[in-house]
């Protein structure tokens, strides 16, 4: 196997959100995942009888990707618990509350099914720092330059999930939320991912009200965020409207976020949900320092709704783990991301869509109204977001005909519109986003920057 080495302070393997790749290449390879369960026990065992959860989507390599990482965590001693098909926010809340050293989740979220990842939680319900990957990187390569690797893959899982630890999960959720205390029609997009095994089973136990109709909750293995869940919402605002529901929930494919769909078939995404949670818990004053985290992706229409309502916004690098970093700098207890990762910190340590879906229901049923009329207030600047497939990911300011794009749309925008231009952190793809007053100056600009890009480091 040819394994790149790791010669400086950066990280190779974790992006954003964990180590995500290819399945079956590196590192997703059954002898680099296997290294990766090693690497993660050999920190773990400076604890005596390390504990490790461990959970995965629906992908049909999960199973032999949990098996591998199960084999290299057991081959240094880890005693290891399978909670089966859960959703990643349900291994966080595990990992913290059953008193496990680690929790790790076999998913690549919204990527398609081809892919796979690995997201690794510590003893607090936390994402590890950066630091941490970074050290445990250095094991797994210390660990596939040791040479030493005889585990081969085995077919299927040889740990059967535990059904009880995927309750008790379920039990955490609904025990903190009221119901919404009026009949609502609802429909849910499980995009045949995690949310597919807990959706409608929460939702259910929760209130006796609901009249909930789940799609797309029959999973095979390749059909995760196949034209459904979180990544085209379109498709339960369209199901919302022909079947004349109150409301519409779409989940990714781990269930770490969600979108929502009005009544009149119209997408409502995180910030708008951010606007509504913070304005709630400002009225029942539990909204801390009257602030709310965002990212650079949200738009300039929900920092100005919330300021009118006397809420201060602050924007962190795009990744929940960044947007709670910041929380915690600053001593918020609601943030989170256009894309519908939402961080109610009194209530979990991560991003997730069901406890997003339970509080915003709730918020419906209690006030009475329609989901549109909550959040019709909040005017966004037109925005649109382009991706450029790269070959590889080089400083975008040190190709002169990008740079000049980016200053020249920045220059004519000039406080009435913003610019974003980044890489993603768990694909090989430069993100474009332009905000304007002008429709017309933003696709200009927008397409000028992606053309520059695509010239000097398009595939």
């Amino acid at each position: 196997m040819n394994a790149p080495k790791l010669m400086t302070s950066e990280r190779k393997l974790f992006g954003t959100d964990g180590i995500r790749g290819v399945a079956g290449a590196f590192p997703l390879d059954p002898e680099t995942t296997f290294a990766i369960g090693r690497a993660l026990a050999r920190r773990l065992t400076r604890t005596a009888a390390p504990r490790v959860v461990i959970g995965q989507d629906t992908r049909e390599s999960s199973l032999s990707i949990a098996d591998s990482v199960t084999a290299g965590l057991a081959a240094e001693g880890v005693q290891v618990e399978s909670a089966g098909v859960i959703t990643t926010p349900g291994i966080a809340h595990l990992a913290r509350c059953r008193n496990f050293d680690a929790g790790i989740v076999i998913s690549a979220s919204h990527n398609p099914w081809t892919d796979n990842g690995i997201k690794v939680f510590g003893s607090d319900g936390y994402k590890l720092p950066d630091e941490i990957e970074l050290e445990i990187e250095h094991e797994i390569f210390a660990g596939i330059a040791e040479g030493n690797i005889s585990w081969a893959p085995k077919n299927g899982s040889s740990l059967p999930g535990d059904a009880s630890l995927r309750l008790d999960y379920v039990e955490h959720l609904i025990a903190g939320i009221d119901p919404p205390g009026r009949p609502l029609k609802l429909v849910v997009d499980c995009a045949n991912g995690a949310a597919s095994k807990v959706a409608g089973e929460t939702l259910a136990k929760w209130s006796k009200d609901l009249h909930i109709e789940l799609i797309h909750c029959s999973p095979d293995g390749q059909n995760i965020n196949d034209h459904c869940g979180a990544l085209h919402p379109e498709t339960v605002a369209r199901a919302v409207f022909e079947r004349k529901a109150d409301l519409g929930i779409t989940f990714d494919g781990d269930a770490d976020r969600a979108l929502f769909a009005d009544a009149n078939g119209k997408v409502v995404n995180g910030d708008a949900v951010l606007l509504l949670a913070a304005r709630d818990m400002k009225a029942a004053g539990r909204l801390r320092n009257h602030l709310v985290v965002a990212t650079i992706m949200s738009n300039m229409g929900l920092e100005a709704a919330l300021k009118r309502s006397g809420i201060c916004m602050l924007r962190a690098p795009v990744g929940d783990k960044y947007v709670l970093e910041e929380m915690q700098k600053n001593g918020a207890n609601l943030g989170g991301e256009q894309s519908g990762h939402i961080i109610f910190l009194g209530d979990a340590t991560t991003g997730d869509g069901l406890l997003t879906a339970l509080h915003l229901l709730h918020m419906v049923g209690r006030s009475g109204k329609g989901l549109a009329e909550l959040v019709d207030d909040l005017k966004v600047f037109p925005q649109v977001i382009k991706n450029v497939r790269v070959r590889h990911k080089a400083p975008l300011m040190d190709f002169p005909p990008v740079a000049t794009a980016i200053r020249e749309a920045e220059r004519a925008l000039d406080g009435n519109g913003r610019v974003v231009v980044r890489y993603s952190g768990t694909e090989a793809l430069a993100r474009v986003m332009i905000e304007a007053e002008s429709e017309s100056e933003m696709q200009r600009y927008a397409d000028s920057i992606v053309a520059a890009i695509q010239e000097a480091l398009g595939m």
